[in-house]
């Protein structure tokens, strides 16, 4: 079995200002490598470890139904072994050997090819009596980071170190509690034999097995031993008397009395008492430790990311900002260059760009808000606020000059239009060529070269079929998906992205008017938010004429169920809920009266009318009703999410939706002739969640 070292660190417990200024010394000599040695992985220590403690945890099960006292330390073991046994669970999983050598190693010292972070960990364990809380690690990290910075991946997996580092404390603490332990049993066999003078067959405490008394020198007479032999032998009192006199010369033959050794063997037992309650309390402090807060305190990468220009990334969700970080301690691996340094130079380049947006502001106060409205002549505008804003370098189109300035030599990657080019050529070639083996095939089968074309042309288009599936499953496995960057509006959309969410669909009925407005009351709950607002659109089904009998039945239930809505569900500045129903109008082609253009038309009548394009285009419209009641303008609505009557808006996605529409990189730019986006987003669609149901 492969031998892994073994990192035991110990020390005295040190003062608030002794340990950092101990923790700048250790920085200032700290040399790293790249990697840690894969023969200092703590996980086979990690399991060890635990084999022990859970044998401890056995003896003093055993112990206490043979009623033989329990070490206090051990206490704390018996009530809360299931707490160490669901860290080491934990830890086995979070720390494989692969993400273990990938942290910054030790060159130097005592632990040379230790991981850093988990040679930090063992020290501050050791120097605080294993007594931990968050506060304490902040302000320890951060003295170290004076003189030492620690990587991104470092500060997020302290905690993991911590809790290794703590059990290895328990298991040190367990070997003196086992010892003792062993040391009472052994006691309660004398007693048996030479004072109560029980047979053989009769002795409750016999000898223990060979496995436990080889461990620890049972055989030796310890501190624990004279002590509860003394307790043990005064409780019988003249029955013991010759007895206790042969201990304490013993005793007094190893240069003290026995008073010394209980005075000095209780010191130690509530030595560790309170070590073995600092490391459970600290395991449970640990767990529930909130590691980002931390993480954003004393993270150097953190704090450069928040000065952004843009200001932008700190209104960017968790998710986000995880990826952004993500993709520096990418670049960090791939150019060997620190963290630090990458974070600093994609500011720098972000901030190349603040002259020329504070001259814009003068021309417009504010691009976005304008942009918003109306995206027509801002594409020098919008690509110069996107190059503001550090993500433009990190994971959009700045990649390549933020590499290039790292690397100092120029830097592409293949454009999009290449990509799109080299995978229709694969799919091409390789059609073409399975084609012609099977047209060969067939030729040498049949003898007909004509015959064999003609099945060949008639087999293309299938196997161009196998083949693209083929390749798009391999690119799928291959390529990971690209995230989309979101802010973060879980406290409420902004005023400037206010959104109405809209269900286009026929309705010929009041009960599917009704089912479909309390799914928008559905929606609305499970999106809750200001400026998000709620429209079902009922456009009117193909008929001989221009109006039906159940049209009345259809608008009835509409404006009673959006009254009854926007009375529950009272908003001050617009109605949360709106009823929209459709005009018939004569189809040529048809020869039939409909909703102009079906759907497609609906949406389009309707993002006029919000945008004030067109006046009130409908048979019945709530909002406009509204609008005349209280002398109101329509809200300037940003963005609209459709949806169909089978789609569900599940819990917070239409305020991620939005927040992935409204970040600074997914703005949308238009081509000159303004028919096409060249950059960012117009329109997006996630995936989508279906309702189904079965009878």
């Amino acid at each position: 079995m492969k031998k892994y070292k073994i990192l035991n660190i110990n020390g005295a417990v040190l003062d608030k200002n002794q340990l950092e200024n101990y923790l700048q010394k250790i920085a200032s000599d700290h040399i790293l490598t790249n990697r840690s040695d894969k023969n200092t992985y703590p996980i086979p220590r990690v399991k060890e470890n635990y084999e022990f403690i859970s044998m401890v945890y056995t003896l003093l099960n055993e112990n206490l139904k043979n009623k033989i006292s329990i070490h206090p330390a051990g206490e704390w073991i018996l009530d809360n072994f299931y707490i160490i046994e669901k860290t080491v669970k934990m830890i086995v999983k979070d720390l494989s050997l692969k993400k273990y050598i990938n942290f910054l190693g030790l060159a130097n010292g005592n632990y040379k090819g230790f991981a850093r972070v988990y040679v930090l960990a063992a020290e501050i364990i050791a120097y605080t009596d294993a007594k931990i809380d968050q506060d304490t690690l902040s302000n320890l990290l951060k003295a170290y980071q004076t003189k030492n910075t620690l990587s991104m991946d470092e500060i997020w997996n302290i905690g993991l170190f911590l809790q290794i580092a703590i059990i290895e404390n328990i298991r040190t603490l367990c070997e003196k509690i086992y010892s003792s332990q062993l040391q009472k049993y052994k006691v309660e066999n004398i007693i048996e034999r030479l004072v109560e003078n029980k047979e053989t067959e009769k002795l409750k405490y016999k000898n223990l097995p060979s496995y436990k008394t080889k461990i620890l020198g049972y055989g030796e007479m310890k501190y624990p031993f004279i002590e509860y032999m003394s307790y043990r032998l005064k409780s019988y009192g003249k029955q013991s008397y010759s007895f206790l006199k042969i201990l304490e010369e013993q005793v007094e033959m190893m240069g003290t009395n026995i008073e010394e050794v209980i005075k000095k063997e209780h010191f130690d037992i509530a030595v560790k008492k309170v070590s073995m309650g600092n490391s459970i309390t600290s395991i449970n402090t640990l767990l529930r430790t909130n590691f980002l807060e931390i993480f954003e305190k004393i993270n150097g990468v953190e704090e450069i990311l928040k000065q952004d220009p843009a200001n932008v990334y700190e209104k960017m969700d968790y998710k986000t900002k995880i990826y952004y970080r993500n993709k520096i301690k990418e670049f960090s691996k791939k150019t060997k260059i620190s963290e630090i340094y990458i974070a600093k130079k994609c500011l720098e380049l972000a901030k190349n760009n603040e002259k020329e947006i504070r001259s814009m502001k003068q021309e417009n106060e504010n691009i976005i808000k304008s942009e918003k409205q109306n995206i027509k002549n801002k594409k020098n505008e919008i690509l110069n606020l996107k190059k503001s804003h550090i993500g433009y370098y990190l994971i959009d189109k700045g990649k390549e000059e933020l590499l290039s300035n790292l690397m100092n030599k120029k830097v592409s990657f293949m454009s999009n239009k290449t990509k799109a080019k080299l995978y229709v050529s694969t799919i091409l070639v390789i059609s073409i060529l399975i084609t012609l083996e099977i047209i060969i095939y067939v030729n040498k089968e049949i003898n007909n070269i004509f015959f064999s074309i003609i099945l060949g042309l008639f087999i293309s288009v299938p196997v161009q079929t196998i083949v693209v599936q083929i390749i798009q499953y391999i690119l799928s496995k291959m390529i990971k998906p690209k995230m989309i960057p979101k802010l973060d509006f879980s406290g409420g959309i902004p005023e400037e992205d206010s959104t109405i969410v809209i269900i286009p669909t026929i309705l010929k009925s009041r009960d599917k008017t009704e089912e479909l407005m309390k799914k928008l009351e559905v929606y609305y709950l499970a999106n809750k938010s200001e400026n998000l607002y709620f429209a079902l659109l009922g456009d009117a089904s193909s008929s001989n004429n221009e109006k039906e009998k159940f049209d009345e039945e259809v608008i009835n239930s509409g404006l009673n169920m959006t009254k009854y809505l926007n009375e529950k569900y009272m908003d001050q500045k617009f109605p949360k809920f709106n009823f929209i129903y459709r005009k018939r109008v004569w189809n040529k082609s048809e020869r039939k009266y409909l909703g102009w253009e079906r759907k497609r038309g609906f949406i389009n009548q309707f993002n006029e009318y919000i945008l004030g394009k067109t006046k009130d285009p409908f048979r019945i419209n709530t909002i406009e009703e509204y609008l005349k009641q209280n002398d109101k303008r329509i809200p300037k609505i940003r963005y609209v999410i459709t949806l169909d009557a089978d789609t569900d808006l599940v819990l917070n996605s239409g305020i991620e939706l939005i927040g992935a529409m409204a970040h600074i990189l997914n703005l949308p730019v238009l081509n000159k002739s303004k028919d096409a986006v060249i950059d960012g987003h117009a329109i997006m669609q996630p995936r989508v969640g279906i309702r189904t149901c079965c009878k």
